[in-house]
């Protein structure tokens, strides 16, 4: 793979805008409450590394709940370690649907646990709920306490199945009963470009 002027212009202005949302993060953390996985926290610098590359990712997400309804479609990804190993950035492309988005995870070291927010390009603002969690038996999962309406639900985010250097997995599931039941509602299968 080559890299031209404009691929390092843009990685540039990615990175430094992702640093930029972290001081933002650090000063206005979310506003939704955000609850870690029931396990005591581990999580540490570098716990992402695995997602530092170029990726080609199959899409599955829920189109429509009551039919059960699913789109598949395809994105890509570009992914930094950034912070050794502290910070974690991820520039999100489908170029079908001209939609793009960044995440960013963040390892708060003395907690030991791990946040992730999510900013699109069509609104450039950073959108609750910071999802945090950490990594057990090379699973992260990933919890934060939401609302659908004026309903509150709770929302998980795992990577799963990850085979360093190669693949792995990322999917979501909200429950509507206090985290007793989980419906899929997207699923991510990323793999090396």
């Amino acid at each position: 793979m080559t890299t031209d002027k404009s691929d390092i212009a843009r990685r540039t202005v990615l990175q430094t805008a992702a640093l930029a949302a972290i001081g933002q993060i650090i000063v206005a953390p979310s506003t939704a409450t955000a609850a870690a996985p029931a396990q005591g926290p581990i999580g540490k610098p570098g716990d992402f590394n695995f997602l530092a590359g170029e990726w080609r990712i199959k899409h599955r997400r829920l189109k429509n709940e009551s039919t059960g309804e699913w789109d598949v479609f395809e994105g890509e990804a570009t992914c930094w370690t950034v912070l050794e190993g502290v910070a974690s950035i991820e520039e999100l492309r489908i170029p079908a649907r001209n939609f793009s988005g960044m995440g960013i995870r963040l390892c708060d070291v003395e907690k030991h646990v791990w946040a992730d927010f999510w900013i699109n390009s069509r609104s450039g603002v950073l959108t609750p709920p910071g999802l945090m969690g950490t990594f057990q038996n090379g699973v992260g999962t990933f919890i934060a306490d939401d609302m659908d309406g004026d309903k509150p639900i709770k929302v998980r985010g795992v990577w799963d199945r990850i085979v360093p250097g190669k693949s792995h997995r990322w999917h979501q599931a909200v429950s509507r009963d206090g985290g007793k039941s989980w419906a899929e509602n997207w699923s991510m299968d990323w793999l090396r470009a």
